[in-house]
């Protein structure tokens, strides 16, 4: 079996402890969703806790999305940053590297994304900077995804 970068228990060869901790987050926002909670101040509030310099490319990358698709939700998925549509169904999310201990950044799609471009396309993005270059892109990518 492959390890992962991120903390694996000395006992256990399942869930790090990482993963553990995204899904008690996800166990949250299930009940926060139901109280009504304030998607933006949960993303912020996520974003806040990711440590410098990523913490600068977490909240630039929070703005891109929300100026592309202004129509997205914002709210956290497994503590992530995330952008429904008016379904709830997660379009676009970004797992900051310190989350799972990884090298980069990355920009992920779901299905409900309507990338769709033939038989094969990409779904997620590794991002280490964001220069004029990657914002267009990923501008581009947020329009065509939120439909």
């Amino acid at each position: 079996m492959a390890t992962t970068k991120a903390t694996r228990t000395a006992k256990s060869a399942g869930f790090t402890v990482e993963e553990r901790a995204a899904m008690k987050e996800r166990v949250r926002e299930l009940k926060n969703a139901k109280r009504g909670a304030d998607g933006e101040k949960d993303v912020l509030a996520a974003i806040a806790k990711t440590r410098e310099p990523e913490r600068k490319l977490c909240a630039q990358l929070h703005k891109v999305i929300r100026d592309a698709a202004p129509g997205l939700l914002p709210k956290t998925w497994y503590g992530m940053p995330a952008y429904a549509n008016a379904d709830e169904k997660v379009v676009v999310f970004f797992k900051p590297a310190s989350k799972f201990k990884d090298r980069y950044l990355t920009l992920g799609f779901n299905d409900a994304a309507r990338l769709d471009d033939g038989a094969m396309w990409a779904t997620s993005f590794a991002l280490m900077k964001l220069t004029a270059t990657e914002e267009k892109r990923i501008r581009e990518l947020v329009k065509k995804a939120a439909g």
